[in-house]
Formats: C-alpha cells, sequence, structure tokens
C-alpha cells in the first residue's frame, strides 16, 4: 500500500506506508511500518523508517529518524556536479547531471528524495529491484559519493 507523495507541514514526503499483519489465536493484529524522507531543498535530506500500531504513529517515528539523519548533499546550482551510481543490496540508481529546465526524470521514491534534496534537473535510472526501500538507500549511496571540484583538488593536493 503505497501513498506515493504526501507531504506535510513539515517538509517530510511519505514514500510509502506497509500493513502488516501478525495471526494470533483471536484473528490478525495489525501494524505499520512508514517510510519518510525530510529535506530542506536547499542540499540536505535524510530518510527515516518506523514501526507502530497506527499510522501517525509511525509516521512520527518516521520523521524523527530522518530528521536525525540528515546529510549535506553537494550542488552545482540546480542539479548534481557528476554522473554517479549508488547500490544498496539488488538495487542500483544511476544519476545524471541534467542542463536547467530538464526537471527531474525520476520514478517516485528516487524523485521524492531528489525533490527533498532541492534537485531540480536530474536524469535517473533505477536497475534491479525497485523495492522503495532498497531504492531509497541506493539514492541516499549515491548523493553520498557525490564531490565538487573544490573537494577533489583539495583531497588531491593539486588544482584541475
Amino acid at each position: 500500500m503505497s501513498t506515493g507523495d504526501v507531504r506535510n507541514d513539515s517538509g517530510e514526503k511519505v514514500v510509502q506506508i506497509r500493513r502488516c499483519a501478525c495471526v494470533v489465536k483471536g484473528g490478525r493484529r495489525f501494524s505499520f511500518a512508514a517510510l519518510v524522507v525530510t529535506g530542506d531543498g536547499n542540499g540536505k535530506a535524510g530518510y527515516g523508517y518506523g514501526k507502530a500500531i497506527e499510522v501517525p504513529l509511525a509516521v512520527d517515528k518516521a520523521t524523527k529518524q530522518a530528521n536525525r539523519s540528515q546529510q549535506s548533499v553537494p550542488l552545482v546550482g540546480t542539479t548534481i556536479p557528476h554522473q554517479v551510481v549508488g547500490r544498496f543490496r539488488s538495487s542500483s540508481v544511476l544519476l545524471l547531471p541534467a542542463k536547467p529546465g530538464t526537471g527531474v526524470i525520476a520514478g517516485d521514491s528516487v524523485r521524492l528524495v531528489l525533490e527533498s534534496v532541492g534537485i531540480s534537473d536530474i536524469l535517473t535510472k533505477a536497475y534491479g529491484s525497485t523495492n522503495p526501500l532498497n531504492l531509497v538507500k541506493a539514492t541516499f549511496d549515491a548523493l553520498k559519493q557525490l564531490r565538487t571540484r573544490e573537494q577533489i583538488e583539495r583531497l588531491r593536493g593539486v588544482s584541475l
């Protein structure tokens, strides 16, 4: 049961809500799991996964975890500095920088992550598993690998 693009006031985006059932003597006992992405739209974003008996509680838990796990991403204007591939388990996400005016060409899960970071021009392609949790983690892996020209010059001790 995926909710897609649900936005709340605090900049959080619910990527997915899952209903889990535990079979007990009297029938089924349901619980919910929520995957949430938060970001400031200016180069910082994080994700969280929360489980609870009711949906709002699961979303609150996931939002708290997402706010704690925020990381910064280097941006060049409205896109990323270079091409990168992120991997998590059997999911791979290819991120390609694009010219201004291109927009975000991506699937639902990857799009929510990129929009929460503040990227508005990018091309993406997902390979392998399209499980939303794996795609979100693969996207964050790709964003973690990004470096600007200045950062690479500083790391290598040369000027490019």
